[in-house]
């Protein structure tokens, strides 16, 4: 059965943060997208992996959890009607007169004049720790993210790793749980140290336990964990009792089909240039963390900065013919207008 091709200005593959804002710059400039993502939802890791976990660097913003940045990108997003296409993937893309054609793995296939990467560093899983029969547990007592902390609530909770990851949930589940305990395989961590200070104030004053090791055994019947087996680092082991635990050992990225794409990848990412950040391949550009360039800084306020340059660029390509007057928002009746503002 053959399926109707989907035309429009640009397909915006990644629906995280940076992707959202994008719709945003390029709703501006009267440029229509498309945004496709392998996940089930809006928001990219932020939802997928940190929905509850506070982020404090978005200006003027001095505190939001993942998934409020979310709700809200998609409200700033609501007047541009962007449609959205969950669980696909971009399977192929090829050059065609006037622009592109990708087809994902569902067969929903598309034209456009560009392409906006705004795909993170791929998909992403989290990395299992190599315990004996972990795989019984996940999802039931073992969880590689947080995504409510009320489902930690009243738990003997342990977490363990030395990143941002396990510090930021040590620090916000310690609140919520019965008890918990952070396990490390050594006392320098990889963490902020404010969020290391802050988490060795919380031992000082028995709030939490931290304790130095490697969880080396599970122990519990049909999916629920009564305990860990701990081996400390002079040899010795020791029994840790507990209802959860959150190994936070980092992430795999698996960048798919974009690797074959004749971008001219440097270690999985896409160089690009900082005046537009288009690839090698005119047309199609990549903003956030898929991309690199000298002095990159993998933050969501830079991956705004860069979807705003990138779609003065589209712009010229999708209106060759239209010259862009730059214009403030707060000083244009017309975007006011797109934007819905009396």
């Amino acid at each position: 059965m053959s399926v109707d091709v989907i035309k429009t200005d640009a397909v915006i593959i990644g629906a995280g943060p940076v992707g959202l804002f994008a719709v945003f710059e390029l709703g501006l400039l009267d440029v229509k997208a498309h945004v496709i993502d392998i996940l089930d939802r809006a928001g990219g890791q932020c939802a997928e992996l940190y929905p509850e976990k506070p982020i404090y660097d978005i200006p003027a913003v001095p505190v939001v959890t993942g998934q409020q940045l979310t709700d809200q990108l998609m409200e700033q997003i609501e007047p541009f009607g962007a449609e959205f296409h969950f669980n696909e993937r971009v399977d192929s893309i090829e050059k065609i007169e006037g622009g592109f054609r990708l087809v994902t793995d569902y067969g929903t296939p598309f034209e456009c004049k560009v392409v906006v990467i705004a795909a993170g560093g791929g998909s992403f899983t989290p990395k299992r720790p190599p315990l004996p029969a972990i795989e019984d547990y996940e999802d039931t007592s073992v969880f590689y993210s947080v995504r409510k902390m009320e489902a930690f609530k009243d738990k003997d909770v342990l977490i363990v790793g030395g990143g941002d990851s396990a510090l930021d949930w040590t620090l916000n589940l310690q609140p919520v749980a019965k008890s918990l305990t952070l396990v490390h395989r050594r006392s320098e961590f990889r963490a902020a140290p404010a969020s290391v200070q802050k988490m060795m104030d919380l031992v000082d004053s028995g709030n939490i336990s931290f304790k130095l090791g490697q969880v080396t055994t599970l122990h519990g019947d049909d999916g629920q964990l009564t305990g860990v087996t701990v081996k400390s680092p002079d040899g010795s082991t020791f029994e840790q009792p507990t209802e959860v635990m959150l190994p936070f050992f980092g992430l795999t990225m698996k960048l798919g089909p974009v690797a074959n794409w004749g971008l001219n990848l440097e270690e999985n990412l896409i160089p690009v240039d900082t005046e537009k950040f288009e690839t090698s391949e005119k047309g199609i550009f990549a903003i956030g963390d898929i991309n690199t360039y000298p002095g990159k800084l993998k933050l969501i306020l830079s991956g705004f900065h860069e979807g705003a340059l990138m779609a003065q660029a589209v712009h010229r390509i999708v209106f060759p013919d239209k010259k862009l007057i730059f214009q403030y928002t707060t000083s244009s009746s017309n975007l006011q207008k797109k934007l819905g503002v009396k």
